[in-house]
């Protein structure tokens, strides 16, 4: 019974309280589906984002069973401030502020996928990079400002600020190496990221990583390192 009692209160504190490590070699795995397992991120900076890239790695075998959210970023101002989703037969949606995008994409291989997203509000121009080729670019949101106090995460879709989740939008799999910056990558700089590089990401950083793991959420060694 004690011993019951003592894997229940590890299970409770490892829900509750945040991390801040390198996570460099490691990545989240979100073993089945559900409605409250998620990863939540701080980010380093508070700062308004009028551009921003988000690279990280991810690996699943939904893309041809069900749509699935890869990164949600949301705000008080906007549940979909930023968002990297997946949607099944149509591709990889991009929203910024609650408009979105479409980059077409019939199936992700059931391989780890890397992808990069950016977005600048002066242009309103959004690319997004799939394992280190770029799509054709699209516009969206022009003149925007992402809002501040942001509520960032893995896993899940926020339907509302923090949550209203949805099990048939919530990733099944792993996901590693999300970094994110406040400007507009280069190619060249996205390529270095692609083989392996860092660049110092001033927004998110997988090696110094602030976060609070909720639910059925295992960190293992990333499959793709």
């Amino acid at each position: 019974m004690e011993r019951l009692l003592w894997c229940f209160l590890t299970m409770i504190s490892f829900s509750q309280a945040f991390g801040h490590e390198d996570m460099s070699t490691r990545a989240f795995v979100f073993p089945k589906e559900s409605d409250t397992s998620y990863v939540s991120l701080e980010a380093e900076s508070k700062e308004p984002l009028n551009a921003f890239t988000v690279c990280l790695r991810f690996y699943t075998a939904l893309s041809t069973v069900r749509s699935f959210s890869i990164f949600s970023y949301a705000t008080k101002k906007s549940s979909n401030d930023i968002l990297i989703f997946w949607t099944k037969d149509k591709g990889y949606t991009f929203a910024v502020g609650g408009p979105e995008v479409l980059f077409t994409v019939s199936e992700i291989p059931q391989a780890p996928t890397h992808i990069c997203a950016s977005w600048e509000s002066a242009t309103g121009i959004v690319e997004l990079w799939v394992d280190g080729k770029p799509r054709v670019r699209k516009s969206l949101n022009k003149g925007y400002t992402v809002w501040t106090d942001a509520s960032i995460i893995l896993g899940q879709e926020q339907d509302s600020y923090g949550g209203r989740f949805d099990a048939k939008q919530s990733l099944v799999g792993d996901i590693g190496d999300v970094n994110m910056w406040d400007f507009v990558l280069s190619p060249e700089q996205i390529n270095a990221v692609y083989v392996g590089g860092t660049l110092s990401p001033n927004v998110l950083n997988w090696r110094s990583l602030k976060y609070k793991a909720q639910g059925e959420v295992f960190i293992k060694p990333q499959l793709w390192s």
